[in-house]
């Protein structure tokens, strides 16, 4: 069963201030779907659970780093540095 809807009134996302905060919010990024290990899934959200985070945000943060060549120790490395400066 097919209701009419009628969208004369409609407003465009970007007029909406709230749509429009969650497109800037957005802006940069893709949706994509992809399929990934259960065990790789869960690892994430162990993380993202124990810490606060998103898991999303940290499975980017780690495909970001794969693809500038980090490892592991790199980001450690980095992370102490960062540490060491602020005290």
């Amino acid at each position: 069963m097919r209701k009419d809807y009628d969208f004369t009134g409609a407003k465009r996302a970007r007029d909406v201030p709230h749509l429009a905060k969650l497109q800037a919010e957005m802006a940069g990024k893709t949706r994509i779907t992809m399929r990934v290990d259960n065990a790789v899934l869960a690892a994430f959200k162990a993380r993202a659970e124990s810490s606060g985070g998103s898991y999303q945000t940290m499975m980017n943060e780690a495909l970001k780093q794969y693809t500038l060549g980090l490892s592991m120790a790199d980001v450690v490395r980095q992370a102490i540095r960062e540490e060491m400066n602020s005290a």
